[in-house]
């Protein structure tokens, strides 16, 4: 079930697209709280955020395509078995 999620989810990795969205969503949710603080409505500004972050969301995916994501696979951790393996033969070699 996981790997059929990652299959189907894009990865932005640490890039440029991957910083521009998390930078902007804590900027565009950073000026909805500013404003409900101030006195605007909760309401109104959770609208606003939220149709910010979907734009985001929007502009950081044509970024990806454009080249500014991630350009190889997303790495794929070793299994337990491999890494116990890595460390035995590492210490193996070691002494």
């Amino acid at each position: 079930m996981a790997d059929a999620h990652h299959e189907e989810h894009d990865d932005h990795g640490n890039t440029v697209s991957a910083w521009f969205l998390t930078i902007s969503w804590i900027v565009a949710w950073t000026v909805a709280a500013i404003a409900v603080i101030a006195g605007g409505s909760l309401l109104t500004w959770t609208i606003i955020a939220l149709a910010a972050s979907v734009v985001l969301s929007i502009i950081a995916g044509v970024m990806k395509k454009a080249g500014l994501g991630r350009k190889e696979p997303r790495p794929i951790p070793p299994t337990r078995e491999e890494w116990e393996a890595g460390r035995k033969a590492a210490a193996t070699s070691g002494n």
